[in-house]
């Protein structure tokens, strides 16, 4: 997350330009390494001369946000450093919102550390630091906090999904979710419709609270205000903590899914392991108790984030290594979004009725807390079953429906397995959710530690209304104060203005 420097105390705290703020910042903003063109970038009020400077414009300046190809000089040798193309943003019409150039030149190390240098022995000119030019669009209101993290997320995506949600976030989507809830606390707002008599709709806020308590109730507010007041409030409680139960979602997403492989020894974890990576990533023997440690790799199953585990078959060891690793297999699937629980057909009983209550043995040594919908069990070896048995094991569990989804498979021939993707592909698709589907997801734990907060503070609200007013309206400022730190936007004024426009006071 991008650095943000938090003014002024509770209970109001407004988000202040750092002193750094008028310096003008450069840096190379195309990433490291040899590339075809590099960008870099100036924002700040000297970015004007650094432009003048660098591409010799001594008289009018390029059209606003149009590229010019120009000789890119050394602004002390006149040196010839590249020829680029050379772009004008004035602010506040920039990403920044202040004056801003970039320079597009040839991506070679040489001449980027030959543009970068030029720039730093300019005067007022200085290296940006990190996250610096997009916390300045904080600053500058370009983008709000939820925004920023959004752009954070989307250029650190690695799948499709994540590009999804992170460009949803970056769009204002869940910024604007936040901001209305906050607009419920602070504002009374009025709809009439007139259809034979004027009827009156109310959202009811802390502007109303605060009003109720600071000023006489004459003329001045409504009979009845507080009654709205609690219908607003318990509302909007209901909508924060709908938004709260939602499992996670958006925050697996942006981190990645863990799934964990778990079995006992020699069942086929790590070949199971190697085939989802699809390369020899663990180490496969017919030694029982190979794999003694945690072997993890991150993938793209199906547009979504995973972090596949393979684990140390779970049994009873006398070896201190193997009874360490146990102990992390065990750990492991203890934070496990999905367990994929691997089981060998050589372990199932001859009569096959009996395989529902074998399996249901076996998912309880290996999650003990077991819930369905974090597990899945794969059936290995199945080339070494009669195809007739596969038919009867597959009829017998569809009438006892107890149990997990399993999947039949061979890691030798690889038989079933396009079956088992579908379904670990699915199970991945419902932990993550539709990041295009209904409201935004909560993407972050800070997030959610905020909105936690204000649920909490909307309850002060409840304990003290019938007993002490002002005590309940801080509970109400509270949970806006809460709301606003997620977007970085709170401010007292914003109530005081609600309060005088919407209420007839000092007349």
């Amino acid at each position: 997350m991008f650095p943000v420097v938090f003014r002024k105390p509770f209970p109001f705290r407004r988000l202040c330009k750092s002193a750094s703020s008028e310096d003008t910042i450069f840096a190379l903003s195309s990433g490291q390494g040899r590339c075809g063109v590099a960008v870099v970038r100036v924002s700040g009020p000297a970015s004007v001369d650094a432009l003048r400077s660098m591409a010799g414009l001594t008289r009018r300046l390029p059209a606003p946000r149009t590229a010019l190809l120009r000789s890119l000089l050394h602004p002390h040798s006149k040196e010839l450093l590249d020829r680029g193309l050379v772009l004008w943003f004035p602010g506040p019409h920039s990403f920044t919102g202040e004056d801003s150039v970039e320079f597009h030149i040839h991506g070679g190390p040489a001449v980027i550390n030959g543009i970068l240098q030029a720039l730093g022995s300019l005067p007022r000119l200085r290296p940006a630091e990190a996250g610096e030019f997009t916390r300045r669009a904080f600053h500058a209101g370009k983008l709000d906090l939820t925004e920023v993290e959004g752009m954070g997320d989307l250029i650190h995506a690695e799948t499709e999904a994540q590009r999804r949600q992170a460009l949803r976030q970056m769009a204002g989507d869940l910024g604007q979710l936040y901001n209305d809830w906050s607009l419920q606390l602070k504002q009374h707002y009025r709809e009439y419709l007139t259809v034979g008599t004027r009827d009156c709709m109310q959202n009811v806020s802390l502007a109303h609270v605060e009003a109720f308590i600071d000023f006489s109730e004459g003329d001045l507010i409504e009979d009845g205000v507080l009654y709205e007041v609690d219908a607003a409030v318990s509302q909007l409680r209901v909508e924060v903590e709908k938004h709260l139960s939602d499992e996670r979602k958006g925050e697996r997403l942006r981190s990645g899914v863990q799934v964990v492989i778990a079995g006992s020894t020699n069942v086929g974890k790590s070949s199971l392991f190697n085939i989802l990576c699809q390369r020899p990533a663990a180490i496969v023997s017919p030694v029982a108790g190979t794999t003694r440690d945690v072997v993890e790799t991150p993938l793209d199953i199906g547009g979504f984030p995973v972090l596949l585990s393979d684990t140390a078959g779970l049994r009873d060891t006398c070896d201190c290594v193997e009874r360490e690793g146990v102990h992390r297999a065990r750990q492991t699937v203890e934070q496990a979004d999905l367990t994929l629980v691997v089981i060998d057909t050589a372990q199932l009983p001859q009569d096959l009725l009996m395989v529902p209550g074998l399996l249901s043995r076996y998912l309880k040594m290996v999650l003990p807390d077991r819930k369905d919908e974090q597990c899945l069990l794969v059936l290995n070896k199945r080339d070494l079953l009669p195809k007739s048995h596969i038919a009867v094991i597959q009829r017998v569990l569809q009438q006892n429906p107890g149990l997990p989804p399993l999947s039949i498979l061979s890691c030798h021939n690889k038989e079933g397995l396009e079956d088992f993707l579908t379904l670990l592909q699915d199970r991945i698709k419902t932990l993550c959710g539709d990041p295009l589907a209904s409201s935004p997801s909560l993407t972050q734990t800070r997030h959610r530690t905020h909105l936690q907060k204000c649920v909490d503070a909307l309850a002060q609200y409840y304990q003290y209304r019938d007993t002490d007013l002002a005590l309940a309206a801080e509970g109400l400022r509270s949970g806006l104060t809460s709301l606003g730190r997620i977007t970085g936007k709170v401010d007292a004024e914003e109530i005081l203005d609600v309060i005088f426009r919407d209420f007839c006071i000092g007349k």
